[in-house]
């Protein structure tokens, strides 16, 4: 008898203690704090948005039927759409006028993902900059072009006008790129509801290739615009997502990156090409939506 009321009197106070932790635990936590993580596994995602970019300087070549020439240091810049506003944003008509992000991705594990996604940004050869050249033009009487140009250039100042060289891939600078991204909810960690609100940080590497629609003029030829696959670029991101009631997110990033573009059709006569290389860093905000399918 002794025994059974020590038994009895253990239980009622070790429920008595379990009941003061779960009372605490809620009354600290009144947004719901939960000790399981973030569940992302078969889960898909996509987002739409847009950037702006910044370009490292860089050598051009130019070289075609009685042309090769280099310019040197050759400074370039982003083309961002304005005014912003729904017409340009928005309007599903005009979606390839503003510089945007596009992705769509699976998540294979709770922290790791698998994309598919397009950068299109827009580069332009900044105009009436004056910058060194190298090498020689001697265009004849049966090729296309300004004769005024032939000569011998050697770290030759020249100003880049309008007959000299306009140069720009503004239909876009387009990468299309696979991504490989963890993701962690901080919410995991501070006790934040995920059905209700999440913060997670992203990382992610990339790879793919570039097709660009190059708008070139060159030595006075005339202007050339096709989509053309021109090489590759790799990149790397960091950035901040914040998901709502588990299905809908915006999401900030920054990308850094590399391209190399060894074949960049100029001119309608195939001869004609360019080749550059450069970094790139770009500066994204998206929105978009996650689904379980799995």
């Amino acid at each position: 008898m002794k025994k059974s009321t020590i038994l009895i009197f253990l239980l009622l106070i070790a429920g008595k203690y379990k009941t003061l932790a779960q009372q605490d635990n809620t009354d600290s936590n009144p947004i719901g704090k939960t000790k399981e993580k973030t569940k992302n596994k078969g889960k898909v995602y996509f987002y739409w948005g847009w950037n702006i970019s910044q370009y490292s300087s860089s050598d051009i070549r130019f070289y075609g039927d009685n042309y090769d020439f280099t310019v040197q240091n050759t400074k370039a810049e982003d083309k961002v759409a304005k005014p912003i506003g729904y017409d340009k944003y928005l309007n599903p008509g005009n979606m390839t006028i503003p510089q945007t992000n596009a992705r769509l991705g699976y998540y294979f594990h709770d922290n790791w993902n698998a994309s598919i996604g397009l950068d299109h940004m827009k580069y332009v050869v900044t105009q009436f900059q004056t910058a060194q050249v190298s090498g020689d033009i001697n265009l004849t009487s049966q090729n296309e072009g300004f004769t005024s140009f032939n000569g011998v250039y050697n770290n030759t100042d020249t100003i880049l006008s309008e007959e000299f060289l306009s140069f720009e891939h503004t239909d876009g600078l387009n990468y299309i790129n696979l991504e490989v991204a963890r993701v962690d909810n901080l919410g995991d960690y501070i006790g934040l509801n995920p059905d209700k609100i999440q913060i997670n940080l992203t990382e992610g590497l990339s790879a793919g290739m570039l097709i660009p629609k190059t708008n070139s003029k060159i030595l006075g030829k005339e202007r050339y615009d096709e989509f053309h696959l021109a090489g590759y670029g790799i990149s790397l991101k960091g950035g901040i997502n914040v998901t709502f009631f588990k299905y809908f997110f915006i999401q900030a990033e920054v990308k850094t990156g590399f391209i190399n573009l060894p074949d960049i059709r100029t001119t309608k006569n195939s001869a004609d090409r360019a080749k550059q290389h450069f970094f790139f860093s770009q500066q994204n905000i998206t929105f978009g939506g996650i689904f379980k399918v799995f």
